[in-house]
Order: C-alpha cells, then sequence, then structure tokens
C-alpha cells in the first residue's frame, strides 16, 4: 500500500505565505510525477502545479509567478511554497502521485485526503 501525507494548510490574511508538503511511503520502486490540485465546493479538481523528474515543472495560470513547487527525490517528497495568497487561493489542496511499485510495470496513482487553504481578505 502506498499512501500520501500532507501537511502545512491553515488559515492566513491576503499577501501571506504558506508552504505545504505531501510524503509518500509504502511500496514504491520509483515515483515519476507528484502534484497538487485544489478543490473548491462546486467545482471541478483543478491542477495548481506539478513536477515530473524532480526537475520539469508546470503550473496553472493563475499562479505562475506566486507559487513554486519542488522535490525531494530522495524522500518521495513534495512541497508547495506559496507565496501572495489570494482569497481566490483559498481551497483544499490534495496531493498526487504517479508512481511504480517494485515488480511491476504499469504506474498507478496515488491521492492523499487534502489539506485546507484559507486566504482571508
Amino acid at each position: 500500500q502506498v499512501r500520501l501525507v500532507e501537511s502545512g494548510g491553515g488559515l492566513v490574511q491576503t499577501g501571506g505565505s504558506l508552504e505545504l508538503s505531501c510524503t509518500a511511503s509504502g511500496n514504491i520502486l520509483s515515483v515519476n510525477w507528484m502534484a497538487w490540485y485544489r478543490q473548491t465546493p462546486g467545482k471541478q479538481r483543478e491542477l495548481v502545479a506539478e513536477i515530473t523528474g524532480g526537475e520539469v515543472t508546470t503550473y496553472t495560470d493563475s499562479v505562475k509567478g506566486r507559487f513554486s513547487i519542488s522535490t525531494i527525490n530522495a524522500e518521495n517528497t513534495v512541497y508547495l511554497q506559496m507565496n501572495s495568497l489570494k482569497p481566490e487561493d483559498t481551497a483544499v489542496y490534495v496531493c498526487h502521485a504517479n508512481f511504480r511499485a517494485p515488480g511491476t510495470i504499469t504506474p498507478s496513482d496515488v491521492w492523499g485526503q487534502g489539506t485546507q487553504v484559507t486566504v482571508s481578505s
């Protein structure tokens, strides 16, 4: 079994910063990519940022220049540094990982439980 454990959410004022972290543990041979999504009531889950191979990053337009995703490959941990936060960033942030388990060819996906980020105006 593979699980993701997230931390770092909370309440912050507009313009503030938060750092989220997510660690994958369990039966993992390698991690292909890790990502952060966010979910708000009534809206589709949105990809916020993704990091592939520990280096290639992708961001949704609304967070470019404000958020930064990074990873420590050896620890299967991904971070999301969020600066200049806005009320519209308020959401449940959910970690996602695509990985290979030992003895398998096809990669698998795992999702975290989510962590609440609230930005007050």
